[in-house]
């Protein structure tokens, strides 16, 4: 069990959460949700001891397994060694042990060898490279790259051994930061199904509301500068939520009435005969007065995409026989489709296959070696590039307001104000920098600059990656709606499945086509 004891934390002058105690349960698998910016990584961080809260103390089981982010400091190590240094207890024994048969046996070095021993026995040391290996292969992590060091495999492979690291040795608890990045579908649909077979105390922070949905016995929600504990999955708590805030607002607008009524009543009779009524509903106003109460953080952006008013011709992009290669490696083989007016299409495949490499070519930022991709008539294309640096630059002086404005300078003023606005950038942060923002706001600011753009046909690459629950269901919302074309890569299977009606699928032999939705075509692979 891992449990909060009063635990506060401001960051900046503003209180994150305030005298939070709450218990967090073995066989309960919990989602930690909220918006960006409302304290899910820092209170995990809390949790494992990286972060002292304000106020407060946190207790947990003997071994916990943990997500890290400190990738660097595990570069020049072999993979299969970083897995097994989930198990602390374990890899220090093995480390102590190693060390001792490297020196002269004497009785006393012999006597800690048997300690050690016993220690790796206990620790199921003996097959810890066969259990790592297990992990690693599962995750999607393959053979070849088990003994090298992690400096000599690709970045999101490095991610997937320290996942494995949090997974392996059985620990009594897990906490996970957003552990779907740098996986694809196949990798997650893996690390669903290890998550439910667990049995200690899960604590997950995810953007991935498919995820969250399948893996979550429990959701923790932190709004109210407090942590709320609903039952059920991630589904089930926003039903649980809106309904409480649906009553309140009821109860609201019952008190107003009330209070109209008898502030009526007052202003009549304050100086006739009735004065003791007067003063009794007074009294009675008094308590109806409602009470300063803290504001939810929930926030969700408006998002719609507006076709230019000369829609494309029936045939948008037709692509023609493309191939793209890196070296001797050949990320696009002989590739054709024909893709219409209105078309919704999900790309999907597992991470290295070429699926930016493809969006890039239908974007017009990446020319094919061979074959053509020609545009229909009329088309006016707008793309969200999976490095937002591609379209901003970090290192210029821009505030938000007129990097908006350069991306259309002959907008209103106001109706640039509106889209920042309506992406959650409220009064003063029109003046930030965008050296400034975080990958959520970042995101956020691309999209928005896509609402104010001529085109109808919109490519986006991951566009989920960084932004919060409620923004990417806007998002799907937004290109659901959309009467243009929309080409979209991500591994969020709701997003994918809210918009789209057909797919490009990236696999081990090539590129797949299927017309229809995701979970149909996740039904004819089971």
């Amino acid at each position: 069990m891992i449990t909060l004891d009063e635990i506060t934390m401001a960051v900046g002058g503003r209180t994150l959460f305030e005298e939070v105690v709450c218990a967090f349960s073995p066989h309960n698998r919990y989602g930690l949700t909220g918006p960006n910016g409302a304290g899910k990584s820092t209170l995990l961080k809390i949790m494992m001891g990286i972060v002292t809260p304000v106020k407060g103390k946190v207790s947990k089981p003997n071994r916990v397994g943990m997500l890290r982010q400190n990738i660097h400091d595990f570069l020049s190590q072999s993979v299969i060694n970083v897995v097994i240094q989930g198990n602390a207890r374990l890899w220090d024994a093995l480390q102590e042990r190693d060390k001792l048969y490297d020196l002269e046996m004497t009785d006393e070095i012999g006597l800690r060898l048997g300690d050690l021993e016993a220690i790796v026995a206990e620790e199921d040391g003996y097959s810890a490279e066969s259990n790592a290996q297990t992990l690693l292969l599962g995750i999607g992590v393959p053979e070849e790259y088990h003994n090298k060091l992690m400096k000599e495999i690709p970045q999101d492979m490095q991610f997937r051994a320290l996942l494995c690291q949090a997974l392996f040795g059985e620990p009594l608890a897990l906490l996970l930061d957003e552990p779907t990045n740098h996986l694809d579908m196949e990798s997650i649909s893996w690390l669903e199904t290890f998550l439910q077979n667990y049995t200690g105390t899960l604590i997950v922070v995810s953007h991935d509301r498919h995820f969250l949905n399948a893996v979550t016995t429990h959701i923790a929600d932190i709004d109210y500068e407090t942590v709320i504990i609903y039952p059920g999955n991630y589904d089930d708590m926003v039903e649980a939520k809106t309904a409480v805030r649906e009553r309140a607002a009821q109860d609201a607008k019952s008190k107003e009435k009330k209070i109209a009524q008898l502030q009526e009543f007052i202003s009549r009779f304050r100086s006739g005969t009735r004065a003791s009524q007067v003063q009794s509903r007074m009294r009675e106003m008094e308590k109806l007065q409602p009470q300063e109460q803290k504001k939810s953080n929930i926030q969700r952006p408006y998002i719609r995409f507006i076709q230019m008013e000369k829609p494309a011709g029936k045939v948008t992009l037709q692509i023609k026989s493309i191939t793209k290669s890196y070296g001797s490696q050949q990320v696009i083989k002989p590739f054709s489709l024909e893709i219409h007016r209105g078309d919704k299409i999900g790309v999907i495949g597992n991470n290295g296959r070429g699926k930016t490499t493809l969006l890039k070519m239908l974007s017009q930022n990446l020319a094919p070696d061979h074959g053509t991709i020609e545009l229909g008539h009329n088309v006016v294309i707008s793309y969200f590039p999976q490095n937002h640096e591609d379209v901003i630059n970090k290192r210029d002086s821009h505030n938000l307001f007129d990097w908006l404005k350069s991306q259309r300078p002959d907008a209103y003023d106001q109706d640039v104000r509106s889209v920042l606005g309506k992406m959650l950038f409220t009064g003063e942060d029109a003046f930030k920098h965008v050296s400034a923002l975080s990958g959520g706001e970042t995101a956020r600011l691309i999209i928005g600059s896509m609402t104010l753009k001529d085109h109808n046909v919109i490519i986006l690459d991951e566009p989920n990656n960084h932004l919060d629950l409620e923004a990417v269901s806007a998002l799907g919302w937004a290109l659901d709606e959309y009467p243009g074309t929309a080409i979209v890569a991500s591994h969020d299977r709701d997003l994918i499945d809210r918009f789209a009606k057909k797919l490009i699928i990236f696999t081990d032999h090539g590129i797949e086509l299927y017309d229809g939705p995701l979970e149909e075509y996740l039904k004819t692979k089971k």
